[in-house]
């Protein structure tokens, strides 16, 4: 081979050395209003990391992710995904509700019952496992008790099945709901609202960001 191919081969190779070098890695966010609001925190400390995308809206329940999931993964090779459904299965609504969203805990009916969460969540699984990203989800925050379309006893039920889907397909788990105890009663919206002020969510993004840290270094 001559002088001037091997010269030309050189340069190639570290055009593509360099290129592959400065590709850093895609983190994809996938939840409700929750993630929403915690989800520029994460993007600002990760930024020299990884980019951080949330798919465009909120993801309400299990059910609209099942119909939704191909558009939010799109075609691009996500490095890790990171999830969340459960207050919005968890909610109780009924059309004559005069609360925000309709919701009625007391004449209402629940958007997904437990057994359906169930089977919905391990559907999106298997589906995300086909990504071949990294996964982890994020179990759901908690709800006050004068929360108006939500039992606070339920997050712990839909939590306790949701865990049992993640040990069964080995996914990695970020107790979101431990985090969000300790901080509500300060930071949170008061005692009928899941939401948060923007230190609240500032504060719930601290775990996150730790995770996708171990998890970006490990790549």
């Amino acid at each position: 081979m001559s002088k001037g191919k091997l010269f030309f081969l050189a340069i190639v190779m570290v055009c593509f050395f360099c290129s592959s070098k400065n590709t850093i890695p895609k983190v994809l966010i996938i939840g409700d209003s929750i993630s929403i609001g915690y989800t520029p925190f994460v993007k600002e400390a990760l930024k020299d990391k990884a980019e951080v995308l949330h798919h465009e809206g909120n993801a309400k329940y299990t059910g609209n992710g099942l119909e939704k999931i191909n558009v939010w993964l799109g075609d691009t090779q996500w490095d890790v995904i990171q999830f969340n459904w459960g207050l919005w299965d968890l909610c109780y609504r009924h059309a004559e509700s005069k609360e925000q969203g309709k919701r009625d805990k007391i004449n209402g009916v629940s958007t997904t019952s437990l057994a359906d969460y169930q089977s919905n969540l391990d559907s999106l699984v298997i589906r995300l496992k086909q990504t071949g990203a990294r996964l982890i989800f994020v179990t759901t925050t908690m709800v006050p008790d004068q929360e108006a379309g939500r039992f606070s006893a339920d997050v712990d039920k839909y939590n306790a099945v949701a865990l049992e889907i993640m040990s069964k397909h080995k996914i990695t788990v970020n107790d979101l709901n431990a985090t969000s105890h300790k901080i509500h009663p300060k930071y949170g919206l008061g005692n009928d609202d899941v939401h948060y002020t923007k230190e609240g969510y500032k504060k719930l993004s601290e775990p996150i960001i730790k995770l996708l840290r171990k998890q970006l270094k490990d790549l």
